[in-house]
């Protein structure tokens, strides 16, 4: 009896399970259901999808994939990807590790909070993977103080750089660089310089003057010694600058006017030959400043014997327009074009036009112009917009971090770069990305990763949401993309 009773028991309990599986399944398929991620059949091909609003409802969110099809589906305007035609390669994204910032993720900061928000910026998995810092060689206007690697007493000078140290680097800057490079070992750094040490120039002073002709030779000594001791602390410095903003030189903060001539020659005759005896294969970018003086790096190429040792040319987008970049790139298609720095600020607090602006221009815009880079200024600032070394008074960090409380905001300038630097990894290369001519109010971009991946990068600066299909080779997709927003599309 009781083997019969356990056996009815077994059997209802089966044919309850079967129902409950009939209901559930029966359910599944219904399209009325609130908030109910659309299924997407395990066998369908799909693209990855981020998402930042103008409006801030999305903040580089993970939206639903989207379908990849073999045909194309709809009669919206069809942007063509093609992997067969490329231009530069990608070497990074990101921005300034300066004084300012250093310091504050190192002393303004609990280990574990900072810990959290350099994975969140470097970890190319759990964060958004930047992969380019700049640092600056000695002060710049984001330091807490005047310094150069070369400070004798007064009225001293210091030809064989006996004096030569890093040691101010080594309070903030150099700690959290090597705390990056545990995160991401890849990271790729940049040294640009602000000014000579005082006693190398016309005025003495770190503020204005130039570089003393008698000096040309020790300064690129000065150039050896930083790449060779930072290499000595683990950080290898890939690429240099002979001077941050070089006709600039009426500022407050460390600065140095180096006219289009004197750079030639310093690079020719100085800089570059001793990078090459010393057995360094540090990069020489020229120029590094705005857009509006393309004529500046282009002097420097043309001259055969100052080109030999440059890799290309840097520029800021304080002034002219990013199309200066495509016109060094036609003189001179060997040399790479790369993009070192602009600062968002108090002057721009629209969070919605600051994206569209930041996409347009200095990220797909430089990178349509040939950049092998975009980098933003401060990584981080505190609430008062510093510290500061008599630079700007109103510019605004990639995050800001509170020098009271340790908070961080991340900034519309980390949504921007986030676009770019998660998916956009270096070593890509720039594909054809051809637009419609009735696709109004649309800008893209389109890379391939190394492992295969393609992304395209795309802006709707309109009013409207605006639906575009996307096709590469055999594969399509179609996208909404909503008005005064940005999407990271991934396949």
């Amino acid at each position: 009896m009781n083997t019969l009773i356990n056996h009815i028991l077994t059997n209802r309990l089966i044919l309850i399970g079967l129902l409950s599986l009939i209901a559930i399944s029966g359910c599944e398929g219904k399209e009325d259901i609130p908030d109910d991620p659309p299924v997407v059949p395990k066998d369908t091909v799909v693209a990855s999808v981020y998402l930042t609003r103008g409006d801030q409802l999305k903040l580089f969110s993970k939206e639903h994939d989207i379908s990849i099809k073999p045909v194309a589906t709809g009669s919206w305007p069809v942007i063509t990807v093609d992997t067969s035609v490329t231009f530069q390669t990608i070497e990074g994204y990101g921005a300034a590790l300066t004084g300012s910032s250093a310091y504050l993720l190192k002393r303004e900061m609990s280990n574990g909070a900072r810990n959290t928000l350099l994975r969140d910026l470097f970890d190319p998995e759990t964060g958004i993977g930047i992969s380019y810092l700049r640092l600056t060689m000695g002060a710049s206007d984001f330091s807490l103080s005047n310094f150069s690697y070369s400070d004798p007493p007064a009225g001293q000078t210091d030809f064989e750089l006996q004096n030569f140290s890093l040691s101010q680097d080594t309070l903030d800057v150099i700690p959290m660089a090597k705390e990056i490079l545990a995160i991401y070992p890849e990271m790729t750094y940049l040294g640009s310089p602000w000014s000579a040490p005082a006693w190398m120039k016309t005025n003495k002073s770190m503020v204005g003057g130039s570089l003393r002709t008698d000096s040309y030779s020790v300064y690129a000594d000065y150039f050896v010694k930083y790449i060779q001791q930072m290499g000595q602390e683990g950080l290898r410095i890939d690429a240099v600058t002979p001077q941050n903003e070089p006709l600039h030189s009426t500022a407050s903060y460390p600065c140095m006017d180096m006219q289009p001539g004197e750079q030639l020659n310093f690079i020719k005759d100085h800089l570059g030959p001793k990078l090459q005896a010393a057995g360094l294969d540090t990069k020489i970018i020229t120029y590094d400043h705005n857009w509006d003086r393309p004529d500046y790096p282009i002097t420097i190429l043309n001259d055969p014997e100052a080109k030999q040792y440059v890799a290309g040319s840097a520029f800021h987008a304080y002034g002219g327009t990013v199309s200066a970049m495509t016109t060094v790139h036609n003189a001179h298609p060997d040399k790479g074009l790369y993009f070192t720095e602009i600062s968002g600020g108090r002057w721009a607090t629209d969070f919605s036009e600051n994206l569209m602006w930041n996409m347009q221009n200095i990220f797909i815009g430089t990178a349509k112009n040939w950049s092998k880079n975009a980098l933003l200024w401060n990584l981080a600032l505190d609430e008062n917009d510093g510290p500061k070394n008599n630079g700007c008074d109103n510019c605004r960090g990639v995050v800001t971090i509170n020098s009271g409380s340790g908070v961080v905001t991340k900034n519309v300038e980390y949504y921007a770069l986030a676009h770019f630097t998660k998916f956009v990894r270096p070593g890509a290369v720039r594909i054809s990305t051809l637009l419609p001519q009735g696709l109004n109010n649309i800008d893209a971009v389109s890379f391939q990763n190394t492992d295969g991946t393609k992304v395209l990068v795309a802006v709707n600066s309109s009013s409207e949401n605006i639906v575009f299909s996307i096709k590469q080779n055999k594969k399509n997709m179609a996208y909404t993309l909503t008005a005064k927003s940005v999407v990271t599309i991934v396949w």
